[in-house]
């Protein structure tokens, strides 16, 4: 690969939505980690995926000394994707901005980024409660922007498919517990999702092509839908988990 200085551009992490929707123009993105943090679904919403008497629950970070979290950095293109970032991120999700160190996953990279980061201080904050519970909350409530469902699956399904070595049992038993209900209460998937196709574009991307059906979703350019009642990821949940889950 050809050598390059990633410290003379503007680097952004994202970790929920802007893994698979970034709504800005970039110069570039690659995938791997940051340290300190793990990923868990406290923030409430109430613009984008839920609504003032029924908030969604998006992903923030919460500090966590040996944690990894694993998501895709951006380089920014122009003076306009910041404004769109604070408006999106702060002004109506409730988050703010630090800096923290970007990892490539093969370890040959390592530079700043900013990260918009939700705590217990904002008035969105809604903090932990039983899985069940969340998974019951995401299963209910959609906002502007779509589905609480959609931004769920879409995370999940991005770290399945590009990061395959990143473990976050929250969010996979989110996950598994999100489409055991949707089976259950027999609401049809399509829907929930919005029918509607992301661009995925990185740099290295290493697809983990799990069968057959793993070829609807393509990097630069082809549609990345979610395939229905798909319980294939199963086998990434920690035993742990589905012995409480009783599966």
């Amino acid at each position: 690969m050809e050598s390059r200085n990633e410290n003379t551009g503007l680097w952004v992490f994202g970790y929920g939505s802007l893994c698979w929707y970034p709504g800005f123009e970039y110069k570039r993105s690659v995938v791997g980690y940051i340290k300190g943090f793990s990923r868990k679904f406290w923030q409430g919403n109430t613009t984008h995926r839920g609504t003032l008497e029924n908030p969604g629950r998006v992903a923030t970070l919460v500090e966590e000394t040996e944690g990894i979290v694993y998501g895709r950095a951006f380089e920014v293109q122009d003076s306009a994707a910041l404004p769109y970032l604070e408006n999106r991120e702060c002004t109506l999700g409730g988050y703010m901005t630090t800096i923290t160190t970007f990892y490539g996953r093969g370890g040959n990279r390592k530079f700043p980024v900013i990260l918009y980061i939700a705590t217990n201080k904002n008035e969105h904050w809604l903090g932990d409660a039983p899985l069940h519970n969340i998974a019951k909350q995401i299963s209910e409530c959609s906002g502007p922007s779509g589905h609480n469902v959609e931004y769920l699956l879409r995370l999940a399904e991005f770290m399945h498919r590009y990061l395959p070595e990143a473990h976050d049992e929250h969010l996979f038993t989110l996950e598994l517990l999100v489409r055991s209900r949707i089976k259950e209460q027999n609401m049809c998937l399509t829907t929930l999702m919005g029918n509607r196709d992301f661009n995925i574009d990185l740099e290295d991307a290493e697809i983990d092509v799990r069968d057959d059906e793993d070829d609807d979703l393509v990097v630069n350019g082809a549609a990345n839908n979610l395939r229905e009642n798909s319980f294939q990821f199963i086998s990434q949940v920690p035993e742990k988990s589905l012995r409480c889950l009783k599966m």
